[in-house]
């Protein structure tokens, strides 16, 4: 089997310690040469600037593509468009755009709701002068009514001009390759990375999990939830876990992972390695 391809995602640091920290995890990252780094924002965009920054600071020191994650933060086209020209100028030719986070029946603050509608306007301002990729849920966004209305909007984006899309992290494979399968029976036919989530801490998962409709399965959960505080054995369990998903998505024709590292190196680092071990 090839190497797989691999991206890493981080969040915008807000403070000088946070800064150091993210500068630690990318350059202990750097050898795994990973195809793109992408850089999240608050819900509503709340740290625009510190996206800006940290995609300036990781485009500095690295040759790799940095995409800056783009919602429906924008107040008018006007400011997008200003946004996406100064990401340009400074070479930046990968966005990852969502619809964002909002709070619950909160519409966004200017003319875009959804996603499909920036991909949209990408297009037309700009053409083909940035590689988009789009979210897609496995297992169902929360707001989702059903599996057919999921596809609807996933399509959306599609046919808007989405080179590609990244999912919500999962831990069940069948749900992927269940998912890839009404895609294709839908006429979806661009690359879908599975998003992947390392387990280092069982509090913070079930609190992320909780928040995006990501399904821990039981087994999972009582084993974590009986480890305790013992902070170890969960990541090791959890490096287990992680592992074996991988492994068998990467066999299933998975066209790579992309990793939330939550802006820590070791839990990413040591899953690629027992990855490369386990491809011989």
């Amino acid at each position: 089997m090839a190497t797989p391809r691999i991206s890493f995602e981080f969040f915008p640091p807000r403070t000088a310690e946070q800064k150091l920290i993210l500068e630690s995890t990318w350059q202990k990252l750097a050898p795994l040469n990973p195809d793109y780094l992408s850089v999240t924002f608050g819900a509503g965009g709340s740290t625009l600037e510190a996206t800006r920054d940290a995609v300036e600071a990781l485009t500095a020191q690295t040759d790799v593509p940095v995409a800056p994650h783009i919602s429906c933060m924008a107040q008018s086209e006007e400011m997008l468009r200003n946004i996406l020209t100064a990401y340009r100028e400074k070479g930046v030719r990968r966005l990852v755009v969502l619809r964002g986070d909002r709070p619950e029946g909160m519409k966004g603050p200017g003319p875009f709701q959804y996603a499909n509608e920036l991909v949209s306007f990408i297009r037309r301002e700009f053409g083909s002068d940035f590689h988009i990729e789009v979210a897609c849920y496995p297992e169902f966004h929360p707001e989702s009514n059903s599996p057919q209305t999921e596809l609807y909007y996933f399509k959306q984006k599609v046919e808007a001009g989405a080179n590609g899309a990244v999912t919500q992290y999962f831990y069940n494979a069948d749900s992927y390759f269940s998912f890839l399968e009404d895609c294709h029976r839908s006429g979806i036919d661009i690359p879908i990375t599975p998003g992947i989530m390392p387990i280092t801490n069982y509090r913070q998962l079930a609190h992320f999990s909780d928040i995006c409709g990501a399904e821990i399965p039981q087994w999972i959960r009582r084993r974590l939830e009986g480890y305790g505080d013992d902070g170890a054995s969960i990541r090791a369990f959890g490096l287990d876990v992680v592992t074996a998903l991988c492994e068998r998505l990467l066999a299933g024709g998975a066209p790579g992972l992309h990793i939330y590292t939550l802006n820590r190196a070791n839990a990413s680092f040591l899953l690629w390695q027992r990855l490369m071990a386990s491809m011989g």
